[in-house]
């Protein structure tokens, strides 16, 4: 599952850019502020709905425009082709081989991408809410069925919290539903942690050179079912109207000797443990579906001295995946690539 054709308009700096990728490694090389980076966030588009950069997806518009479009055709059998438009008055629509997406979660089965990028440390350093979407991630891949259990667990618990705040005699039946739903979620979500742990412990030492504990945090307490914690919370719940309790608040735990890593990690040991982090679940998904991800690099050398960043680079070769990475001048950082990118001022050529 490789992007095989990119048409981008109105992405940033971008006017309009078409380029065919080849199915291995790909560089995109040019000045800083040229542009690299927008075509990468035009790629994760069409996989994810939105960009690794920003939350706002309307500031990847280019200015004085009102929408931007990122097209692709991916190179299965048979062919797919999936779209993305963002408008300033429409706000985010997608199609995959013509037909709008219910959710934009579609895409992400339909075209398996993921990103390193300078920013990646935050996956170690922030909430919860980013690594939630980093398992759920993975879990979509690997168990088929999750996307629906997903979205059903999500309307009950958005229905569950609009009881709360206007129609309080509604809350116990939407209590069943998200029992109903959540404990599926939950379920899954803790069991493809279980068979993530091979390719974390054995990943995490190489890369960062420390033993570090990936544990899942349920989003209630250890010690109470599910729904003695709703039974708990029913009176802050009221009176925030909001949920406390549930899977939409679980978390991935990472531990250094019985420390959260995040307060003991240093900057970029964080982010080696954030990149151990994102490539130990394209290795399962790898194993499990024969699937091999888009992985999208951007500038891959920066903040990593020369023997982690060896190690890395190691590590990233021993994937066989569709590689797209970025770079201030033609490199041959993973080997010769068999595509290279010039960009420089928005416009975007072959090398």
């Amino acid at each position: 599952m490789s992007l095989r054709d990119l048409v981008v308009e109105n992405v940033r700096s971008i006017r309009r850019a078409e380029i065919t990728l080849h199915a291995r490694r790909n560089l995109i090389w040019g000045p800083n502020g040229s542009g690299k980076t927008s075509l990468l966030e035009a790629m994760f588009l069409l996989g994810r709905g939105r960009s690794f950069r920003t939350r706002n997806s309307e500031r990847l518009i280019q200015q004085g425009q009102s929408q931007l479009l990122a097209f692709g055709r991916l190179d299965t059998t048979p062919e797919r082709a999936v779209g993305v438009q963002i408008s300033k008055s429409d706000g985010t629509v997608a199609k995959l081989d013509g037909q709008f997406v219910r959710s934009l979660t579609e895409l992400s089965q339909a075209f398996a991408v993921q990103v390193i990028d300078p920013g990646i440390h935050r996956l170690v350093e922030e909430g919860g809410n980013r690594r939630r979407k980093w398992i759920d991630w993975l879990v979509f891949h690997v168990e088929p069925g999750f996307i629906e259990n997903w979205t059903a667990y999500t309307r009950a618990l958005k229905q569950r919290n609009a009881a709360l705040r206007h129609q309080p005699d509604q809350v116990p039946f939407w209590d069943a539903e998200l029992l109903r739903f959540g404990l599926q979620l939950d379920s899954v979500r803790r069991s493809v942690v279980s068979r993530l742990d091979p390719y974390w412990t054995s990943l995490a030492p190489r890369l960062v050179g420390l033993d570090l504990e990936l544990t899942y945090a349920q989003g209630w307490p250890q010690d109470v079912t599910l729904a003695d914690a709703l039974a708990q919370s029913a009176d802050r719940d009221r009176l925030k109207g909001v949920t406390h309790a549930g899977p939409h608040r679980a978390d991935i735990r990472l531990r250094q000797d019985g420390r959260m890593a995040r307060d003991t990690l240093s900057r970029g040991q964080q982010k080696l443990a954030a990149i151990a982090m994102t490539l130990a679940p394209l290795r399962l998904i790898q194993d499990t579906t024969g699937i091999a991800p888009t992985l999208l690099l951007d500038d891959p050398e920066a903040e990593l001295d020369a023997q982690r960043l060896s190690g890395f680079i190691k590590e990233v070769e021993q994937l066989n995946c569709q590689l797209v990475f970025t770079a201030l001048h033609q490199t041959a950082l993973f080997g010769s690539p068999e595509s290279v990118f010039h960009v420089e001022h928005g416009a975007v050529r072959p090398v």
